[in-house]
């Protein structure tokens, strides 16, 4: 599944960067420093950590997407900094469990 395809599935609102990366698995975290060592290139970051350091921890780990959960405010230089560093952002209104959910359910049966 490529990012665009999770903005449709998951009703998110694309903020920044490329929509046709492919996602390769999921993390949700927002221990920022756990998070440096526990995102993975490729996937779909979910957070509610929606500053200036989540960008920087996405810029060393380069994930298809963070995606901030909970209808979190996303200031401007925080999309300034994505864009500079070809970072992926979009917000969703659900809280992070539900995004779980809504991907693994549009990814079909994963067994």
């Amino acid at each position: 599944m490529t990012v665009n395809e999770a903005v449709t599935a998951l009703g998110l609102t694309l903020l920044c960067g490329d929509g046709d990366r492919e996602i390769t698995g999921v993390y949700v975290g927002d221990l920022l420093s756990r998070c440096m060592s526990r995102v993975e290139e490729g996937c779909l970051w979910i957070t509610i950590m929606s500053n200036i350091n989540a960008v920087a921890v996405a810029a060393l780990t380069d994930p298809a997407c963070i995606i901030f959960a909970e209808d979190v405010e996303v200031e401007d230089e925080v999309l300034q900094r994505a864009r500079s560093n070809d970072i992926t952002i979009a917000q969703s209104t659900q809280d992070a469990y539900a995004l779980c959910v809504a991907y693994h359910n549009a990814c079909g049966d994963l067994s």
